[in-house]
Parts: C-alpha cells; sequence; structure tokens
C-alpha cells in the first residue's frame, strides 16, 4: 500500500495556519481555505510531474534541513530563494505561475497577491513534509520518485469541483480526464475510401452526375469512420475559410460558457485536515473505511472580565473556561480532578523534539489569558506519546515535552509538568501512524 503524502502535507495546514494566514493577507479564512485546496493538488501535482525530480530532490532535502516546516507563515512573504527554486523547478516558466495564481484567486475570491503568497506557504509544507519523509526513511532520488509517482492517482479527487489541471493552465498532466476538448482537424484524405451507402461500392474515380451531387449546406465536411479510423470529406472549399475560424470561436465561447456557471456555483471550500503530534483530531470515518474530514467551527469565548478570545467549539479553552466556571471545579475534590484531563488541540511538536511549532503560540496565549482570569485556578501539565519506539526513550521525551510547555506558560499557576510515555497507550505498536494518534497528546488537569 503507498503512502498518502496528501494527508501529512495538510497536517501543516491546519485551522490555526489557515486563520493566520487570513490575518496577515487581509483576506477571509473562507477565501483562504479555498484556495489552499485549488493550490495544494496543483504543487503536489508539479513535484509529481516534474522532469527534474534528480535536482527536485537534492533542494526538497535542503528545505527539510533549513526548517522550513517551522516557520511556514514566514514563508508568505515569498523571501525564501528555496521555495523560489523549487517553484521553478516544478513549474517552470512564469506563465504557468500566472495562469494558476490567476484561476485560484477567480475561485476563492482573493487577491493575486495572496495568492501568490500562499503557494509559497503551500510549496513550503509539500517540500518541507516530503523532505522530511525522504530522511526519515532514507530515500534515494529513485525511490522519491516513485513514491510521488504514486500519488497521482489521488490528485484528481482532490480538486475542487469545477476544477481540473487543463483550467489550471497545466494541461492533461495526468491522463484524459482532465484534458480539455480539441479542434483536430484530419489531414486531407490521400486513399479511397467506401462510399457512405454500405450496399453500393464505390469506384476509385467515381462519376457524380449533377442531380446527384450532395448539397452542402451548413456543414462544410463529413467524418466517415470505418474500422476506427477517420477520414474528412470535403464536399464544398467555398465554406471551409469561413469555418476554420468559426468553428474554434464557437468552442470558446462554449467553453466560456461552462466555466461561468462552474464559478457561478457556491463551492463549499475543503477542509484541511490538522494531523499533529500532540493533539487528537477525530475524523468520523465512511462505510468503505476512508478518514472523512470534518471542519472544526471556530466560536469565540467570553471571560469572566469580559475579554474574549478565538478558540474552537467544543476545543481546550471552551471547555476549561465552562468547567472553571461551573460548580463541578467547586466542589470537586482532588482525587476527582485527577481523573479530569483536558486535551490540547492544537498545540504541536517538530517530529521526535521537543520544539514547539509557531502555529501552536496562539493556544498556549490563550491558556494564559484564561489562567490570568482565573488566578485561584492551579495545573498540572502530563504528556503522552504512543507505543511505538523504545518505552525508555519515549518517557523521556514526553517528560521533556511538558517542561517545555510547563516554559511556554511561564505562569506561577502551572505546578507540575510530567511525561507518561506509553504508558496509558491503547493503540498496538504495528498499527498505522493515524490509528496511533490517539495516544499522542499533551494534556492539562486542575489541581487544588
Amino acid at each position: 500500500m503507498s503512502t498518502n503524502l496528501i494527508d501529512l502535507i495538510k497536517g501543516q495546514l491546519g485551522p490555526s495556519t489557515v486563520s493566520q494566514s487570513a490575518t496577515q493577507l487581509g483576506e477571509s479564512e473562507s477565501g483562504i481555505s479555498k484556495a489552499i485546496s485549488a493550490l495544494l493538488p496543483a504543487v503536489i501535482g508539479g513535484f509529481a510531474n516534474s522532469n527534474t525530480q534528480s535536482e527536485l530532490f537534492s533542494t526538497v532535502k535542503d528545505a527539510a534541513s533549513s526548517g522550513v516546516l517551522s516557520n511556514l507563515l514566514g514563508n508568505l512573504s515569498g523571501s525564501d530563494s528555496v521555495i523560489s527554486k523549487i517553484l521553478s523547478l516544478i513549474f517552470g516558466d512564469g506563465d504557468k505561475l500566472a495562469a494558476i495564481t490567476s484561476a485560484v484567486s477567480s475561485y476563492a475570491g482573493i487577491k493575486t497577491e495572496s495568492t501568490n503568497s500562499l503557494l509559497n506557504l503551500v510549496t513550503g509544507a509539500t517540500a518541507g513534509t516530503l523532505g522530511k519523509y525522504a530522511v526519515e526513511n532514507n530515500l534515494d532520488a529513485s525511490s522519491f520518485g516513485t513514491l510521488l509517482s504514486d500519488q497521482k492517482g489521488l490528485l484528481t479527487s482532490l480538486l475542487p469541483a469545477g476544477f481540473s489541471f487543463a483550467s489550471l493552465g497545466l494541461g492533461n498532466w495526468f491522463g484524459s480526464v482532465d484534458a480539455e476538448p480539441i479542434n483536430v482537424v484530419p489531414e486531407p484524405l490521400q486513399t479511397p475510401i467506401a462510399d457512405l451507402n454500405p450496399v453500393t461500392p464505390v469506384t476509385e474515380n467515381p462519376v457524380i452526375s449533377e442531380t446527384s451531387k450532395p448539397v452542402v449546406t451548413e456543414t462544410p465536411k463529413i467524418d466517415v469512420t470505418r474500422s476506427g479510423t477517420t477520414h474528412e470529406i470535403v464536399s464544398d472549399n467555398s465554406g471551409s475559410s469561413i469555418w476554420k475560424w468559426l468553428l474554434p470561436l464557437l468552442l470558446l465561447l462554449l467553453l466560456g460558457w461552462f466555466f461561468w456557471k462552474q464559478c457561478d456555483k457556491k463551492v463549499e471550500p475543503v477542509p484541511v485536515a490538522t494531523v499533529d503530534s500532540t493533539t487528537v483530531v477525530k475524523d468520523s470515518v465512511a462505510p468503505s473505511g476512508d478518514s472523512v474530514i470534518t471542519t472544526r467551527e471556530t466560536m469565540v469565548v467570553t471571560l469572566p472580565s469580559g475579554k474574549t478570545l478565538q478558540a474552537y467549539k467544543g476545543g481546550i479553552e471552551d471547555q476549561i473556561v465552562a468547567f472553571l466556571k461551573s460548580d463541578e471545579y467547586k466542589n470537586s475534590t482532588e482525587d476527582q480532578l485527577k481523573e479530569r484531563w483536558f486535551n490540547f488541540d492544537n498545540l504541536n511538536f517538530e517530529f521526535g523534539t521537543t520544539k514547539l511549532t509557531p502555529e501552536s503560540q496562539v493556544q498556549l496565549d490563550n491558556l494564559k489569558m484564561i489562567l490570568a482570569e482565573f488566578p485561584d485556578a492551579k495545573i498540572k501539565i502530563g504528556a503522552y506519546t504512543d507505543k511505538k519506539g523504545d518505552a525508555n526513550t519515549n518517557l523521556k521525551l514526553s517528560g521533556d515535552r511538558a517542561s517545555a510547555v510547563k516554559s511556554a506558560l511561564s505562569s506561577a499557576q502551572v505546578l507540575e509538568a510530567e511525561g507518561y510515555g506509553s504508558k496509558f497507550a491503547k493503540v498496538p505498536a504495528e498499527a498505522t501512524d493515524k490509528e496511533r494518534e490517539s495516544d499522542r497528546k499533551t494534556s492539562i488537569r486542575f489541581t487544588k
């Protein structure tokens, strides 16, 4: 079974990234989400379709080692030379890039400049993820190319409704499903063909009387298919010059009408799933067994002082504010509080390290605000890993991560931070990475 790199890349483009990109670019979150949903298959397709795989492979590894994933939002400025080089390798001249940004800007309803910035963002997320995967799995240029080729079958379904690679100005990349109709005028007939009437044969030089000459009205030519070969009979050359420009014009008008109708439809943005190393994202499962990406709804959480913060509905901020205001918290004993943990839903670490990603700062700042509003509240931080790997290594990593969160909060209300490793993990080590997500988390509980 081939690795689905698309899900790994989507994990770098979660709701927090969408929200912060919208703020920096001055666009709506829905517009940013729609633009990313259209750019992602184009960029991955560019990687898979590049004819410079060897140079692309070495450049992608450079991108991973430069820490591009830890500063994705910094890529919005377009100043990263590695990303600029990658865009050149996968799309070539500037005409393709201009066609992509123009089509996506119209679809998402955002400025062209914003789309260009998001193209850098998506390219950085893709390059960083691919590079990290290549390094961790010891891939060479050949196996890297094979891995990219395996993604081609997933790309067409990833495109938003009404889009194709052709509509993005990328032509027919991965099969006829994306091909635009082409007006092909066959070469003039060089050999005799059978008559249209299957009963009456035709000689090589048929004599046609005046009364039997075909009358040409609006159709200047007839296509005859015999044994899979298409021939053209030119009945009258007098009108052919008109049709040479009129027919393509009619096709262009028809194609324009089709795209106008598609763009006029209200298309829901394709949500970008969040997959991180410290939080649980519960996706529903379709009857086929495939994961169904769900959109998390944002909300305004009001604090006792009247201050507000943005959070996910049902997320950790929403839960703990409601809990601190409740009689349940006021009347809970220490033993009862030990059983009440709250999981972070947007707190992430770089793979295998204790370094928090920039996107995690939003949730840390929210927690700081909440603790300041409830000065009597005291918390303990707990970090957990899955069962894969050495148990002692996992225990140390989880402890270091818990301490990293405590240091980031820098609050006297954080009394303790502890790592539990895989002690409470339930999913077997040999399960898929997606299944083991539920065991990898960072949590807090209140204490008295």
